[in-house]
């Protein structure tokens, strides 16, 4: 028990403290209206009804915690997975757009990453635009990318898929640069005194060495293409999906809707990031890089 405490305390006390600034920044400001209200009937408002007033808004400025886990409820548990009202069922057209986006930005990442490696004219002509690519704004490509491949023909969930790699393949690239160059020197000179060709070397001593880094840019990489997804339904009028809950309810004023999104997107990418990392522990135990 004491260990799990030591484990759970830390969390739960930061958990409670922003609960208790959260519902003190909605009660600030959510009071405007509720005197705004009160002025019109010519009625004064006591500290509790004011209070009462802030935490029970239908459009608030700043929903309280108990209204965004309420809406969460009703659109997760009392509606049926494949309601078009379901978070869950927003979640997963979300999810799908992620997780191809991550694949795609993955591979891409390892196989430019490779190539810098090992060939020093990708190095000095690759990676400069690798890093240039990411100083644009991902809210100006998105447009231009759903719209050159509506063009081609080119729709549904392949286009939030790109913007969705767009965003995951950097820190990818980045991490396996450093880790595929993390073997020093003498293990390198190692591997050509035992005439061991590059395919050798890159088997049985660079991507083993390059795994722990691996894995720390892919927890990044999965995060980043959750981003790209959503933001790939915002500029489409998308129907279906995160994004498309956010962007409806800044139409409709509806801020516990876009709270809920939101507070659903933070959930499944933590969720994401801890299937990455129990993947990780799981295939650096085998390699017999942890305990």
């Amino acid at each position: 028990m004491t260990k799990l405490w030591h484990t759970a305390g830390p969390v739960l006390s930061i958990l409670l403290v922003l609960a208790l600034l959260w519902y003190g920044a909605a009660i600030a400001l959510n009071a405007a209206w509720a005197k705004d209200k009160a002025s019109r009937i010519d009625k004064t408002l006591s500290f509790s009804e004011l209070v009462a007033d802030t935490m029970s808004q239908e459009k608030p400025l700043l929903p309280a915690p108990h209204q965004v886990v309420k809406e969460i409820y009703e659109t997760t548990v009392l509606k049926k997975i494949t309601s078009k009202r379901s978070l869950v069922w927003h979640s997963w057209i979300t999810l799908s757009a992620t997780l191809l986006g991550f694949a795609f930005g993955t591979v891409l990442g390892v196989l430019l990453a490779v190539g810098i490696v090992y060939s020093r004219a990708m190095d000095m002509s690759v990676m400069p635009w690798v890093i240039t690519s990411q100083t644009i704004p991902i809210l100006a490509v998105a447009p231009m990318i759903i719209v050159v491949l509506n063009a081609v023909g080119v729709s549904g969930l392949l286009p939030k898929a790109f913007i969705s790699m767009y965003l995951s393949f950097f820190p990818v690239v980045v991490g396996m640069v450093k880790g595929l160059r993390a073997p020093d020197q003498m293990q390198l000179d190692q591997m050509r005194t035992w005439s061991a060709p590059k395919a050798t070397s890159f088997w049985k001593l660079r991507l083993p060495s390059s795994m722990p880094y691996l894995f720390a840019s892919l927890k990044i990489g999965i995060a980043a293409s959750l981003v790209g997804a959503i933001v790939g339904e915002l500029p489409t009028g998308a129907v279906a999906g995160l994004g498309a809950r956010l962007l409806a309810g800044s139409y409709y004023g509806q801020t516990i809707q876009i709270w809920s999104a939101l507070i659903c997107a933070a959930v499944l990418a933590a969720s994401l990031v801890a299937l990455i990392g129990m993947i990780e522990r799981i295939t650096l135990r085998r390699m017999g890089m942890v305990q």
